[in-house]
């Protein structure tokens, strides 16, 4: 394991647990500024997991330098070449709601990064959340329907 991935996954378990406190000090390390959460580090979005695996596995696989494509001002990365290139089909089918940030912060009006491992996929859609209990409560509350109308004034707040 590289030196680089605790200090990482560091980052990203502090901006998790925090929440929205964590916003401002997560901006500093590109966690909720970017239009599509991207690994402060390496710039690869779903912090390098296979956004295709979601829908074909059931589960997040993550993917392999050999396969990357650049898309929505993102690198991301897919664990074969053929998940790469039903991505690159329709990229838009597969990219997860609210460029990856957590579905149920976005409800809140108050964009926090996601933890990959946190998902749903509901009416052909991936959902990403900081926890289990966010993931309950965005869709408890009829959550895709509100959090749709929200998101394109926060997207219009991110950085381009």
């Amino acid at each position: 394991m590289s030196q680089a991935r605790p200090f990482r996954a560091a980052i990203l378990a502090l901006a998790l647990a925090l929440g929205p406190a964590a916003a401002g000090a997560a901006q500093d390390y590109g966690l909720t500024t970017q239009r599509v959460v991207v690994d402060p580090l390496s710039g690869i979005a779903l912090f390098g997991y296979d956004p295709v695996a979601y829908f074909v596995d059931g589960k997040p696989v993550p993917g392999s330098p050999d396969h990357e494509w650049r898309w929505s001002g993102a690198t991301w990365r897919f664990a074969s070449a053929a998940n790469k290139a039903e991505f690159q089909r329709a990229p838009e089918s597969f990219a997860p709601a609210y460029g990856g940030y957590d579905a149920d912060a976005v409800l809140r009006r108050s964009p926090v990064a996601a933890d990959p491992s946190v998902f749903a996929v509901r009416d052909e859609r991936l959902f990403l959340f900081r926890s289990p209990e966010a993931r309950d409560a965005f869709f408890a509350t009829g959550g895709p329907a509100a959090a749709d109308q929200i998101w394109p004034g926060l997207l219009a707040e991110l950085s381009p």
